[in-house]
């Protein structure tokens, strides 16, 4: 008995100096490490969910737009492609994106419009500031940034609505961007950011961005509801997303400005 007492004791010792190692070393990040393992928090090969978009205007007005969209990862870089359902004046309406890893390389998209029946390239840095179909996010950032594209300082921590969050001020490296910085809240718990706040170039808050609802699905932590916030214009969107899957049947072929064209995948 005495020294199966003994043995707990041991492993008590060894759990404790495991988990203070831990919390050393996740006191120790940098901001370019969570950062890092922000983009590395896995999600898994592909994905496909539903997205009800609400747009709400400075009168608070709303409009509604239901959206279907899948992504998938290859080696490093990353294809997504969504499908407007509904209503009827944007049903059709498709964005096609290539993003790569090599931050020399820029990506690529497409924007299908069908009551023009044309694809759109949107490229440039111009283009790039554009607000998407309506939305605050902008083409860029319906994209994710390579961790090298910007500098990344670790500010403090905190808690938000009672998580504990890493605060990590970002600034681009290039100074074309729409943003001088970004101040975003991660949360320790799920690598996810809480709150992101965004920056114009003339230091400003411009944008809040807000993301609840995260729980895991199939494994994986799944952000269920983006809030978005443009403080100068007053204007609103709110992402809800449902439907989710991972790692589902899909193949590259399903990315392609063909496909673009073409309409939802029945």
């Amino acid at each position: 008995m005495k020294k199966n007492n003994q043995i707990k004791t041991l492993l008590l010792a060894i759990t404790i100096i495991v988990s203070c190692s831990n919390n050393i070393f996740a006191q120790n990040l940098s901001g370019k490490e969570i950062m890092q393992k922000v983009k590395e928090r896995p999600d898994g090969k592909n994905r496909k969910m539903k997205i009800q978009m609400e747009l709400i205007n400075k009168r608070d007005k709303k409009r509604n737009r239901s959206v279907v969209s899948y992504s998938m990862d290859i080696g490093k870089d990353k294809k997504s492609i969504m499908f407007f359902l509904s209503p009827a004046d944007v049903k059709g309406t498709a964005f096609l994106t290539w993003e790569y890893d090599n931050t020399d390389k820029e990506d690529d998209r497409w924007l299908y419009l069908p009551a023009m029946k044309k694809t759109r390239r949107i490229s440039g840095t111009s283009a790039k500031k554009d607000y998407f179909m309506g939305t605050d996010f902008t083409y860029d950032d319906m994209g994710s940034r390579n961790v090298d594209e910007d500098t990344h300082k670790r500010l403090r921590e905190e808690k938000s609505d009672d998580y504990d969050c890493w605060v990590i001020e970002s600034k681009p490296k290039d100074s074309k961007g729409m943003y001088s910085k970004k101040v975003s809240w991660i949360r320790k718990d799920c690598l996810f950011a809480r709150k992101v706040e965004f920056y114009d170039k003339m230091g400003n808050l411009l944008k809040t961005l807000t993301i609840s609802n995260i729980k895991k699905i199939d494994g994986f932590w799944t952000a269920q509801k983006m809030h978005i916030i443009n403080h100068q214009t007053n204007h609103q969107t709110i992402l809800l997303i449902s439907e989710v899957q991972y790692n589902i049947e899909i193949g590259e072929s399903l990315f392609t400005v063909s496909n673009l064209e073409k309409g939802a995948v029945k």
